[in-house]
């Protein structure tokens, strides 16, 4: 089950990636996405070391935490389905909720990384 979860998310990474592509910032997304879905992917051959999964999901973070305040001022607003609209220039929080979430997810998978080495090492 864990091979077909990890070939999932690496598919599911790689069209996040490749959806990144038209954005003024797109290989930023591309580049993390591509990591992500690369990560899986190695998963299922050979466990990459913990560190590497550890700075990987720490930089996420660090990353997601620059978009922390941007994700608060979506939240308090009115219309939270303009987050499925286009970008407008004058509510820069969309997009910065959008890279919030973003990052929350591909550290999620990362996390899921970590937990999954430790369950094969366990064994």
């Amino acid at each position: 089950m864990k091979i077909i979860i990890n070939y999932t998310l690496c598919v599911i990474f790689i069209i996040f990636a490749l959806l990144q592509l038209n954005d003024p910032d797109g290989w930023i997304w591309f580049t993390i996405y591509v990591i992500i879905g690369a990560i899986c992917l190695i998963q299922n051959f050979k466990p990459l070391p913990k560190y590497i999964l550890v700075i990987v999901f720490l930089l996420l973070l660090i990353y997601a935490g620059f978009h922390f305040k941007l994700f608060v001022d979506y939240l308090l607003t009115e219309n939270k389905v303009e987050i499925f609209g286009e970008m407008v220039y004058e509510k820069p929080y969309l997009e910065g909720s959008r890279e919030f979430i973003g990052l929350l997810l591909a550290a999620g998978v990362i996390f899921y990384q970590m937990k999954q080495r430790k369950k094969v090492q366990s064994q």
